[in-house]
Parts: structure tokens; sequence; C-alpha cells
């Protein structure tokens, strides 16, 4: 550490070590890799130890600071064939503080269990996870001497080795399934032979060096540096760590004949594995179950497991009794393993052909009987029971599988299925049961909200109260048979009353949304007919302010009913508001300033009605109605305009205080016509010009239409009416006198086609009758 300084580097260091068996070329590998000068084999002199204990250099050129440890080898002659401990201490140390550890192998030795270090690793990893915290270190396996067999066929050998070991080792409870790689990461390199191949070798081991470089990097070679202590404290730490491995005595190989018997009947193991495998009869029976349950499974698999594990007692009863008998288990252990799938997918035949089964049964009773509950249960027990009996024949003598699980999943296959009829035969239920409601509901609502008055809404309320009391009662009485629980029976039955609510909600929204429809069709009955439904002639006798009025009333009403829902028995003054606002608004004792500027429709709400209630805010309200009397108003002026014609046409006679002045004024006139009885001739001569003029031109009908279009009209039929008249005259002269009532007929107008009606677009159409002008709105039509 003083040497190179290593308590400054912090974190930023890792360490590299060495294992593998003697005369490997360790050291070699090590001086190329890393530029060290560990002590070399001389080849010259035979193969021999060369490196004693454990050696530490610093890697040459490498950053961050890397140590490098040179491990003695592994299955020496010179330590000799008993005394391990200090190789099993030194590669526990090894892995302990190490972050790469580079196992050296020849290519020769893959497969083989001494040279390939498996008892070795075995034991260090058992006793790694016991004495220290695992942190993750990477496994470098360093295939040396590289054969003709590619890497790609020798890398799956090691990691197989490898994991089997791992699998093989007993770990402490917290890391019973814990798998390797939370602990290790495997990498595998070749290189060729430095005798043979130098240059070669050298070149490949140049690439290796270059994965070194920043190692401890994410990514790097370095792996999980969670567990690194500060390089400060590194010489402390590694002490204790020699300290607790030299008191450790799990690291004692067993002995000889432990050792014999372990192999021996481990071999005996493998051989009645194979047998069994190879055996016609469980190939057989292997193959039927690939396709479907096989009746008698369990007691004929039992008599083939129990002839292979007699044969085993018999060959390896002369062998240590405790090896004996742990080997037996692995063994008998092995031959579960590999029943097991096929005891698992006969259970799966059987759980599958049972729950077929009952989903058949009960798909006929259903369609014979309805859904019930409690025959759904009697039916799952029945078949539940069926399951058991086949389970009983599939169980194995040597081995208590509980086959609790595949049953609970068939259970809940069942249950599925029943939940899943259940679940549709209720929706049907409620479907049918909501669609009678809608039905019951709809109709009725819309003509109520149509003919909105102050009984409207309790009426609507009334009537959802007795529809849905009667359709919950038949869809309670209904669920009878589905033996629900309360809560859930309890939210069907709201959610059909929440179903009723929502139609007529639904209703109430339609209708708001025609509201100024409804509104002008209102104003037009009410105003354009009278008490007995017949439409109003505008005689002039009629108040039209007042019904004017009353129309608007009712329309302001029927605004006031759709402005909000009012399901619950909730006061509002909705049409108080709208009252004072729209109708009111001309009334007496109004005309205070503080009264005036206040708007009561200036909200976005209505007082004491939520907003999840209310169909038309006062704002809208205020829009709507100024939209309704603009619309509205044009048939008003149609009115008073129909009534004021009506007048004029029904009074040719001037009023009495010009009778009065006339008579005053004309006395004078009046002695002379006394006096002068020949201007009466001229004037009565005049009379009937005139009237000519008057039948000719029909003046009475130009006039109904208006002073301007009748004085065009008239100026245009004057001139050819004089020469009308004329050639009349003439021929009257030419011809003998024709009877009186010929004469009569003659002087009637006879020129009725050349009458036009001058109108403007959009004016009322006003029609004599007998009672006078009738008139009819252009909205009424």
């Amino acid at each position: 550490m003083k040497e190179v300084k290593l308590g400054e580097c912090g974190l930023s260091y890792a360490v590299v070590s060495i294992m593998g068996p003697q005369s490997s070329g360790k050291s070699t590998l090590l001086n190329h890799l890393f530029g060290t000068n560990f002590r070399e084999m001389d080849a010259f002199k035979g193969r021999s130890q060369t490196t004693k204990g454990i050696w530490l250099a610093k890697a040459q050129n490498i950053e961050p600071c890397t140590l490098v440890m040179d491990l003695e080898g592994t299955d020496g002659r010179e330590r000799g064939e008993d005394d391990t401990a200090f190789e099993k201490q030194s590669a526990l140390f090894a892995l302990a503080v190490s972050d790469i550890v580079l196992i050296n192998m020849w290519c020769h030795d893959i497969g083989r269990e001494q040279a390939a270090n498996k008892p070795l690793l075995k034991t260090v990893f058992q006793v790694m996870m016991r004495l220290f915290s695992p942190r993750k270190t990477t496994l470098l396996f360093v295939i040396r001497d590289k054969s003709k067999t590619p890497l790609e066929n020798l890398e799956p050998i090691l990691r197989e080795d490898i994991q089997k070991i791992w699998d093989a080792v007993p770990k402490p409870h917290a890391h019973k399934e814990t798998p390797l790689s939370e602990f290790f990461n495997v990498e595998v390199v070749a290189l060729s032979s430095y005798e043979e191949k130098e240059e070669l070798f050298k070149e490949q081991v140049s690439h290796l060096r270059a994965r070194f470089q920043h190692s401890i990097a994410p990514g790097g070679l370095a792996g999980d540096r969670r567990g690194v202590v500060p390089a400060s404290g590194f010489s402390f730490s590694s002490q204790q760590f020699w300290k607790i491995i030299k008191e450790n005595k799990d690291l004692d190989l067993p002995a000889h004949k432990v050792m014999v018997a372990t192999v021996r009947c481990e071999e005996i193991g493998n051989e009645k594995v194979a047998s069994f495998t190879a055996d016609e009869e469980w190939q057989q029976f292997e193959e039927a179950i690939q396709h479907d349950y096989v009746p008698g499974f369990g007691k004929k698999l039992s008599s083939i497991l129990d002839r292979c594990l007699s044969e085993y007692d018999m060959e390896a009863i002369y062998f240590d009794e405790g090896v004996r008998t742990s080997k037996r288990q692995q063994l008998e252990s092995k031959l579960l393993q590999l029943v097991n799938p096929a005891y698992q997918l006969l259970l799966g035949h059987l759980r599958t052909r049972t729950l077929e089964a009952f989903k058949e049964s009960f798909d006929k009773a259903l369609t014979k009987e309805g859904f019930a509950a409690a025959a759904a249960r009697n039916c799952m027990q029945t078949f539940l029971e069926q399951f058991d009996k086949g389970s009983e024949d599939a169980a194995i003598q040597q081995v208590k599988w509980d086959p609790s699980k595949v049953k609970d999943k068939l259970k809940r296959d069942m249950e599925a299925h029943v939940a899943s009829v259940r679940n549709a035969k209720l929706s049907e239920l409620c479907a049918k049961y909501e669609a009678q409601l809608t039905k019951a509901l709809a109709e009725p609502v819309e003509a109520l909200l149509d003919s909105a008055s102050e009984d409207t809404w309790p009426a609507i309320r009334k009537l959802l109260q007795r529809e849905t009391k009667a359709v919950v009662s038949g869809l309670e009485s209904a669920l009878s048979a589905f033996e629900l629980d309360e809560a859930s029976e309890k939210d069907l039955l709201a959610k059909l009353e929440n179903h009723g609510r929502s139609v007529v909600e639904s209703k109430a929204k339609e209708e708001a949304g025609r509201v100024l429809i409804r509104m002008k069709d209102r104003f037009s009955t009410l105003f354009s007919r009278d008490a007995d439904s017949m439409p109003r002639v505008w005689t002039g006798k009629e108040d039209i302010k007042a019904i004017t009025k009353t129309a608007r009333s009712a329309s302001m009403k029927l605004l006031a009913t759709l402005a909000a829902i009012r399901l619950d028995e909730d006061v509002d003054n909705i049409e108080n508001t709208l009252s004072l606002a729209l109708v009111d608004t001309a009334r007496p004792g109004t005309t205070d300033r503080s009264i005036q500027s206040f708007d009561p429709l200036a909200s976005s709400s209505w007082e004491r009605v939520p907003e999840d209630k209310t169909l038309i805010s006062p704002v809208q309200c205020k829009s709507l109605w100024r939209q309704f009397k603009a619309e509205t108003e044009y048939t008003v002026t149609q009115a008073i305009a129909a009534q004021e014609a009506n007048k004029r046409n029904n009074n040719w006679l001037p009023p009495p205080w010009a009778l009065a002045a006339m008579a005053i004024l004309g006395f004078n006139e009046f002695m002379t016509l006394l006096k002068n009885p020949l201007y009466l001739g001229v004037i009565f001569v005049v009379f009937l010009v005139g009237k000519a003029f008057w039948v000719q031109l029909d003046i009475a009908t130009e006039f109904q239409n208006g002073f301007l279009p009748a004085l065009l009209s008239l100026s245009t039929k004057f001139v050819p009416t004089i020469m009308n008249i004329l050639k009349r005259l003439a021929d009257e002269g030419q011809r003998p006198a024709a009877p009186e009532r010929q004469r009569e007929m003659e002087l009637q107008p006879t020129n009725r086609s050349s009458y036009s009606n001058v109108t403007s677009a959009g004016s009322s159409s006003v029609t004599t009758t007998e009672n006078g002008p009738e008139y009819s709105s252009p909205v009424a039509k």
C-alpha cells in the first residue's frame, strides 16, 4: 500500500486475482496481461511448484489502480493429497477481496472434476455466502492452449458446470432461491498456446488487457461496487478476511472413504436415472400423458420407481451409510423431478376434462331451469368430488404431492364460469327492467314537459316514484334466485332507480334544448286562437296587449319549468325571478332606479338550485327571452295592423266633428241647391260617373292594401277605365235600350283580372269575410 500509494485512490481501484491448477501458466499470463514480474516456471527444470502463498503486485499502465494477486496453484504434489486447506483458504480469500477472479484452466481439462476446480469452487461458494456479505464478483474463465474446438462449444459446458456447482451448494435460508447471477458475472475467454503460438498468444492477451481498462466504470469487468471498501482500509479489511478464513473449519475436506462413497453412490444414482429414463414402460406413459389423462398412472409409476430405488439399495449397500442415504435421497429427488412434469400434466388433463364436463352439465341445467345459485353450487361440488377421485388415482406412493393447487384452480375456473354466466344473466335481467322503466317513463314525461305548468314536476315525481317502485319490486323478486349479497343487490336496485331518474333528466335536457321552439309554439297557439281553439279574427274589439301578455306569460312558465330539474321536493324561485325580470318589467312601482339597476338574471346559477340540476342558466334564459320576443314581435305587429285595417274598412263616415263642421260650413251651399234644383241634376250625373269609376276601378279593394300601393295601381288603370266607359256609352247610344236588369249587369266590373295586389315581402295576409277582414300571421301559418 505504501509503495503504490493506494491510500490516495479512495474508491477508484480494482483487485484482480487468479486461481487454477499448478503449473498451468498463471504467473505467465499475469505478467503478459498486467506487466507484472511474478516468478514464472522454468520449463527446462521440470514442472514443479513455482508460486507459494499469495503474491501481490500493481498492474502497469492500467487505469484505475489495479492490484493483481497471484495465488498458489491447486492440486500440486508439493503440498500433498490431503493438505489442501491452504488452497481452499487462498481461493476463498481471493473471492472475498477481488472484483475480478481469473480461473486459469487448460482446454483439455474442461469437463474434469479436479482440474476444472469444481470441488474448490463448491466449497468456496458455500462458505463464502455464510462468512461474508456477498457482492457481485466477475468470474473470468481463461481457457489456455485452446484446441480446434470452437469457443462457442466450450463456453456452454463451463457455464453449465458452474451453474450445477451453484445449484448443489447448500445455501442459507435468505438465499435459497437466489440465482448465481446475483453474486457472480461469468465470462469466458480462450487463449492459444504460449509455447506453440507465442505471437498469437500475445495478440490475444493484448485484446484481453484492453478489457481491464476502466474496469470499475458502469458495464466494466469489475461488476458491482456496492461492497467495496475505501483504499485506505484495504489492508485492515484483508487481515480480517484472512483471520475469519483461518478460523473457519468448514474448509476441511471429507475423509477418503467418504469421498469414495460420494463418487461411487453418485455414479450408481446416475446409472439408475439413465435406466429409468430409458425404461419403455415409462416412455409409453410419458408419451400417452402428452395427449390425454391416463387411468392408473399413480399405481403403475410407483411400481417403476420402487424397482429403480431397490436396485440402487442393492448396489450401494456396502458404502458409507450417511453418504448412501444422502445420495439415495438425491436419486429419489431426481426421479421425482423427472416424473413431476408428467404428474402435473396429468392433473392438468384431469382438470380440463372435469371443467368441460362441468360446463356442459351446467349449461344444460341452465337451459332447462334458468340460473339458480343453489343448483350451481351443487353442480360444482359434484364435479370437484370427481376430480378428487381422479387425483387419488394419479397419486404416487413415494411422495405425497398435493393436488390442492390444481383443484383450487379448477374451483376458480368453475366459479369464474358461473360468475360469467351469472353476470350475463344479471345484465340481461337489468337491461330488461331498465327498458321496461324507460318505456313507462319516456313518453309520459315528454307529454308532461310539453304541457309545462305548475303541476308538471310534481306530476313527474309522482310518475317516477310509482313506475320505479313497480319495476324495482319486479327486479328484487327476480334477483332472489341469484343469492346476491345485500350490498350487491342494493347496488343493482339503486342502479335501476338511478336509471329512472336519468331517463327523466335526459328527457328534460332534450326538451330544454328545444325550449325556444316550444315557447314560440305556445305563444302562437295562445295568441292566434281563442279559448275555444278557434282562429282569432282581428275585428278591432280584441285587447291585443292583454292577449300578448297572457301568451308571453304562458311561454315564460314553460321556460321556468324547463330551466331546472326538480325531482327533489326542493322549493325554488325560478318562476318568480323570470316573471319579475321578463314579464312584469313595466309594472307600476318599479320605477326606482336602484331596483331597475339590479338584474336578477345576471347570474350563471339559480338560487337554491344545484349546478348539476340546472338546465338553462339565468343568463341563457335572458338571451332566449330576447330572441323569443324578437321572433314573436312581428306576429303582434301584424295583428295590430290587421285590426287597424279592419277598422278603416268598416268606418266610411267621417268623424262626428267633421259632420258638424260640414253642416255649419256648408249651409250656404245647401241653400243654393234648394234655390237651384238644376244643380241637383248635375250632382246626380257626377255621382253616377263617380259610382261608375268606383266600381270599375274597385277602389275599396285597392285601398285595403295601403295608400301608396292603391295610388300606383289606380294610376295604371285610370286611363283604360275612362276609355272603356266612353266606349260603352257610345255603344249604348247606337243600340236599342236593353232591359233594366241587363243594364245593371253591364255596369258591374268586368276586368277583375287586371287587379294586382302590391304587397311587401313578409306582410300579413288580410281577407274579407262576412264579419270583416280576417288576419292570419305568417308565424301561425
